[in-house]
């Protein structure tokens, strides 16, 4: 459920230079609940492949509970995109999840030029067609989009970005606020870092639209470092623990 985040090309010359990540790239976050149970771990890695023909990036975001708090609240998910790899639009997506019990098995074929998303409900073993807006993202494949297009050299606090997203069987609107810039703690030292408010769905999850902070490496990589959010019970933090295959170099503050 953190494996979410978070804009539109039209210069595939432009996407191609732009790159903030390439095949081989590879992600470790250690997720804590309530600021001190250990809770799990995610991973998310991009891959280079074909999707009927189309060269593509194929990610795979897992997460799952490790520990005493698997015992209570067992979570399985696995997030998976096929998305364009020069206009980051996505041709698959793959949601399967398994949260104390909640379960849910969808698969979602986009097709850009008609507007429609075909939605395959496994569990419920039902199909449905349903009609999306333009450029249309899904989970995954809208924080890859916006690491490789959302400028963020003169972006100003309060500043707000939005994209179109189809999750499940609905479309929604996207939005990503600026909260400004600072200095973060991390793992491999101190790191500049970008901080966004993505506005998520209030519900079953998250208790409020505000309830998601996410802070990003300042640089070419646009890396997520660290994730904070408030859920219906408690708290849950996300810290990267480790990497490779970054496509441009990290720079690291040392004391």
């Amino acid at each position: 459920m953190l494996l979410l985040a978070f804009f539109l090309i039209t210069n595939l010359t432009l996407a191609q230079q732009n790159q903030a990540f390439k095949d081989g790239e590879w992600f470790k976050f250690e997720m804590s609940y309530s600021g001190f149970l250990k809770a799990g771990n995610a991973t998310l890695e991009v891959k280079e492949t074909l999707y009927k023909g189309k060269p593509v990036y194929h990610v795979v975001g897992k997460g799952w509970t490790t520990g005493a708090i698997k015992w209570f609240f067992k979570v399985k998910d696995r997030y998976e995109s096929y998305f364009d790899k020069y206009t980051g639009l996505p041709y698959k997506s793959i949601r399967q999840i398994d949260e104390g019990g909640h379960t849910k098995d969808i698969e979602i074929e986009f097709d850009h030029n008609d507007k429609k998303a075909y939605v395959n409900n496994k569990k419920h073993n039902t199909h449905g067609i349903y009609a999306t807006e333009k450029d249309v993202q899904d989970m995954v494949s809208a924080f890859y989009y916006l690491r490789n297009n959302y400028d963020t050299r003169s972006i100003k606090e309060g500043d707000v970005v939005s994209l179109n997203m189809f999750f499940d069987e609905e479309n929604f609107k996207f939005r990503l606020k600026f909260l400004g810039r600072e200095t973060i703690k991390t793992e491999f030292g101190k790191v500049n870092a970008l901080m966004f408010r993505p506005y998520v769905m209030a519900g079953r999850v998250f208790k409020e639209q505000e309830s998601l902070t996410l802070w990003v490496s300042a640089d070419e990589n646009k890396i997520p470092l660290k994730i904070k959010a408030d859920l219906a019970v408690g708290s849950l933090r996300a810290d990267l623990e480790a990497f490779k295959g970054l496509k441009h170099p990290f720079p690291i503050i040392f004391d």
